[in-house]
């Protein structure tokens, strides 16, 4: 009979997810859990440097050792939204579920706090749990019809010049569709779930989680007709940038590659889906009040009275 096996992904560079770390280790093993560890540092992809201007980890190559055991039920991972974005990319090629445990700041994209762990320590052995899936994107930098980079993106895909100063030209395909030109300081490209976060900022809508689609939107463009678009996720974009100059794509703020003209920029669905644990019924509306804001009662909100 096989024994029942957790992971643990944490934020090696806070020493409070470093302890709690050990003492869930020290926990599952004295429940009779065989336990796998790693850092969230696995899945940061790093930035590219003029002299190194590809760092180049595939998609696959990022799963932890011992993760991809099919006795692993689940793991806990221990850090803020930067960890859950690395972790992510670490467990969804093995589909693996996670339960995000908030050590951070924001936490928008974590589940329960660590002084909450004892109370659904039980409830994860037991697996009496749900699994959400939100859906990620694969992003290709393509040179001579080869893959030069790829990542794995929950939230987002940024393509700007570096510094952010200065206008781009971007030529776009969406699908079979006809290509559009747009001029602008870059293009972000979002999911549902990154709709939240830099696209947000830049003025695009919020998406909820389930709805399959992708989201695009031109940053400070140079025209008031170019604005953000949603299409359906099941059609590929494809971006080629119409510049002389070098471009930078950033993908979830902890990855990138350089862009040199005649580069195309692929992005479509990943097969691969982020599965995150939810212990009561996902709760979105409940999250945007407390996290943003959103949806709050206004302080001056009038009673209601009766007309004569």
């Amino acid at each position: 009979m096989s024994v029942a096996k957790a992971g643990i992904i944490y934020n090696e560079l806070k020493p409070f997810a470093c302890r709690i770390a050990t003492e869930l280790k020290d926990k599952f093993q004295s429940r009779g859990w065989q336990v796998c560890m790693a850092t969230g540092i696995g899945g940061i992809l790093g930035y590219s440097r003029p002299g190194n201007p590809v760092c180049f980890s595939a998609i696959d190559d990022l799963v932890p050792s011992g993760f991809d055991d099919e006795d692993i039920k689940f793991a806990i991972v221990l850090g803020g939204d930067g960890t859950v974005l690395s972790a992510a990319r670490q467990l969804a090629p093995c589909n693996v579920p996670m339960l995000t445990v908030n050590t951070g700041h924001m936490g928008f994209l974590t589940e329960t706090y660590a002084n909450q762990l004892t109370e659904v320590f039980d409830s994860l052995l037991q697996e009496k749990f749900s699994v959400e899936e939100r859906a990620t994107l694969t992003v290709q930098v393509i040179r001579d019809d080869k893959v030069l980079w790829e990542a794995l993106s929950l939230n987002e895909m940024l393509l700007h010049k570096e510094p952010l100063t200065g206008m781009c030209h971007f030529e776009i395909g969406v699908g079979e569709h006809a290509v559009v030109d747009i001029a602008a300081d870059g293009l972000l490209v979002s999911t549902p779930t990154g709709s939240t976060a830099y696209a947000l900022a830049a003025g695009g809508p919020v998406i909820a989680p389930g709805v399959s689609v992708m989201q695009l939107i031109p940053i400070c463009p140079h025209s008031l007709a170019s604005r953000a678009l949603v299409f359906a996720d099941t059609e590929p974009l494809e971006i080629v940038p119409a510049n002389q100059q070098q471009l930078v794509i950033v993908v979830d703020g902890n990855a990138g590659c350089y862009i040199d003209p005649g580069d195309r920029v692929r992005v479509h669905k990943s097969p691969y889906a982020a599965r995150f644990i939810r212990l009561g019924s996902p709760e979105f509306f409940k999250i945007l009040r407390e996290k943003l804001g959103w949806g709050l009662p206004h302080i001056a909100k009038p009673t209601s009275v009766e007309l004569p």
